[in-house]
């Protein structure tokens, strides 16, 4: 005859203590324990405005800003110099689903407005043409990256993305 003991449930006090462990390590690391997002990620995206933002007054910048690459949320941690990248990357992928989805539907969205702007300006020919796209790029992009952010600090609202994306 075989006993098997049973394991020992945690107490609530144990998973309260890991669960507070766990929230303090992610703000040490600037991501959020309530979302499991950081924004270093949307240094990607304001790196690229601000380049669009030089080009108007500097239209040399237009081939700055197109070497601008998309990337990915675990694209850009990996290459990043982030502290705490491999803790970005993990806690994004255990982040709950419809965070996730939210945010990257945003993210998404910034990048196909960046790199149709990115492909209409390698056709542009004057600099004008390419001021204006830039112009208009960055008005576009620059509300996504503030609800972008009010995701990863736990406020956003999809309601919102489809304001901005039809006026």
């Amino acid at each position: 005859m075989t006993s098997t003991a049973a394991k020992p449930a945690r107490s609530d006090r144990q998973t309260r203590s890991i669960t507070a462990a766990r929230a303090a390590e992610l703000k040490a690391a600037n991501i959020n324990p309530r979302t499991g997002l950081a924004t270093d990620y949307l240094n990607h995206f304001n790196e690229a405005i601000m380049l669009l933002e030089m080009i108007p007054d500097m239209p040399e910048c237009a081939e700055d800003f197109l070497g601008w690459q998309p990337l990915s949320y675990a694209e850009h941690f990996t290459a990043s110099n982030f502290k705490a990248r491999d803790l970005a990357i993990e806690a994004y992928e255990s982040a709950d689903a419809a965070v996730r989805a939210e945010f990257d539907n945003i993210t998404s969205s910034m990048t196909s407005i960046l790199t149709a702007v990115s492909a209409a300006m390698r056709k542009a020919q004057q600099d004008k043409t390419r001021a204006t796209l830039a112009e208009q790029a960055t008005g576009w992009v620059k509300p996504l990256v503030a609800l972008a952010g009010g995701i990863i600090n736990g406020r956003g609202n999809a309601a919102d993305v489809d304001y901005i994306m039809t006026h």
